[in-house]
């Protein structure tokens, strides 16, 4: 299983990359068509096929196109901050990350905790 969780991993990041580019073309081909035309109509009878449909369905560009966008963009968004987080947690420091300076300092200040522990007892 941990062999094939690699090339998964890589294969559904370029899916979302070539699903999130083809959204964001279509999204600014219309803004191409509609900005310039002074009313939704003049957009419409200037712009042919998928682009026409979609001027004329809105409801049908609200939820196969702006949506899915957004919903992509805020996992995409909460993803890489939970990526962060678990990448950028402290690692323990091991006993043997330390120099010989720094294990007689620890065990110094052991040895007096230890001290202190038992005389207040």
């Amino acid at each position: 299983m941990n062999k094939y969780k690699k090339p998964l991993f890589i294969g559904l990041i370029v899916l979302d990359v070539a699903i999130t580019v083809f959204l964001f073309i279509i999204s600014i081909m219309i803004l191409a068509v509609v900005v310039p035309a002074d009313t939704i109509t003049d957009a419409i009878n200037n712009s042919t096929g998928l682009i026409k449909y979609l001027l004329q369905n809105s409801t049908i560009y609200l939820v196969l196109f702006v949506i899915p966008l957004f919903l992509i963009l805020a996992a995409n968004i909460v993803g890489l901050v939970f990526y962060v987080r678990k990448t950028a947690e402290k690692e323990k420091v091991k006993l043997h990350d330390l120099s010989e300076e720094e294990k007689e300092a620890l065990r110094q200040e052991l040895l007096k905790d230890l001290q202190k522990g038992s005389s207040d007892k």
